[in-house]
């Protein structure tokens, strides 16, 4: 993986250097980045921790070729401990043909088109971590056992907005894609692909309204235990149904947001973190084959452009039975220094009813940068 990193920096700077000498062919590329930095505690019984750590740092390179093509290198490093084996990681790596607004064609590795939470900055998305349920079904750590996926996979995708309003702003929007079903970085194993795609309206500035559905699976080439005890060998193909509907409404200090999603598909027992995990093709079927989930959040105004307050209700029921579920009561504040430097802060009250005693109290502090 870190050759891999490696790859992407010099292809970073060959980029750079080709568009210095390009004339106008290739515009001169723009860097960008940010980090987060954090500080976490988790008030569980008899499991108490508190750290600080280095959540992220990303950098990214991007710019226009001929005008109608617009491309973007990204590059992650993670400061978690527990994920230093995948890290650096290259996240993104796409060309858009951008000619027209009704038809857009990606190809590449980039997000996944599936719900509005998943394509968003880690900053900008205002809370300690994307929703459970967005993390669970998008691809971030997904419950297939693929690897930490950021949300992302290999493919190609057409998008479009069209039927404009009077002043020209767009009242629908489209998007499809197909890929392989296996992660970043990853080559197809079962030659099945994913097929993604989401459909909404924008009726209002700021609204909009929409549902997504994805269908594909996720495989392994390895062994696993059939039902009469027998050692078998082989491509393991496991089948994934999702669906989504989705509402938001934005602008500059406002956010307000809900999303429900719901998987049908069984997923891997053990989650790919390095390649032995791989040649596990046991099925976890213990965890069911169905998981749902619901989130719903507000980040409002205090003081316009710089003090914002948040809450987010946040559940997830990972066997789609409320036995299992897990919800997190969310409230905290987000304070701008600058447009580039924010400091975000929040209290989470979780209640867990696979655990003996259900409710415990996180804490969470984050110092966001962006260059």
């Amino acid at each position: 993986m870190n050759r891999l990193f490696i790859t992407a920096a010099l292809l970073l700077g060959t980029v750079a250097a080709n568009a210095q000498n390009s004339g106008n062919i290739v515009s001169k590329p723009q860097f960008s980045g940010y980090f987060l930095g954090q500080y976490q505690a988790s008030l569980k019984d008899g499991d108490n921790s508190n750290s600080f750590n280095l959540r992220m740092a990303r950098l990214s390179v991007g710019g226009r070729i001929m005008d109608d093509f617009e491309y973007k290198i990204q590059g992650q490093i993670n400061g978690n401990t527990s994920t230093l084996g995948s890290s650096p990681r290259l996240v993104d790596l796409f060309v858009e043909w951008q000619k027209y607004s009704f038809l857009k064609i990606k190809a590449g590795q980039f997000k996944r088109p599936f719900t509005f939470e998943n394509p968003m900055n880690p900053i900008d998305q205002g809370f300690m971590g994307y929703a459970q349920v967005v993390n669970s079904l998008s691809g971030f750590s997904d419950r297939t056992g693929e690897h930490s996926s950021n949300g992302r996979d290999i493919g190609v995708q057409i998008q479009g907005d069209f039927l404009n309003d009077a002043s020209g702003r767009p009242l629908v929007h489209y998007q499809a894609g197909v890929f392989n079903g296996q992660g970043i970085n990853v080559k197809d194993v079962d030659n099945r692909k994913d097929i993604i795609g989401g459909l909404w309206v924008m009726p209002a500035k700021g609204l909009r309204v929409g549902a997504f559905g994805w269908v594909g699976s996720h495989a392994r080439n390895g062994s696993w235990t059939d039902a009469d005890g027998r050692t078998v060998s082989g491509v393991r193909s496991l089948s994934q149904y999702r669906y989504a509907i989705s509402a938001e409404y934005k602008d500059a200090d406002w956010q307000i947001r809900s999303e429900y999603i719901h998987s049908t598909g069984y997923g891997f027992k053990t989650t790919y973190q390095q390649s032995a995990n791989l040649k596990d093709a046991g099925v976890n079927t213990a965890a069911g084959n169905k998981a749902d989930g619901i989130y719903a959040l507000c980040i409002a105004p205090i003081v316009r452009g710089k003090l914002r307050a948040k809450a987010r209700y946040d559940l997830y029921r990972p066997t789609a039975e409320w036995s299992g579920a897990r919800t997190q009561y969310e409230a905290g504040l987000n304070y701008l220094i600058h447009k580039n430097l924010e400091i975000q802060a929040e209290y989470a009250l979780i209640n867990d009813r696979t655990l003996d005693k259900h409710n415990y109290s996180m804490v969470d502090v984050e110092f966001c940068v962006r260059f």
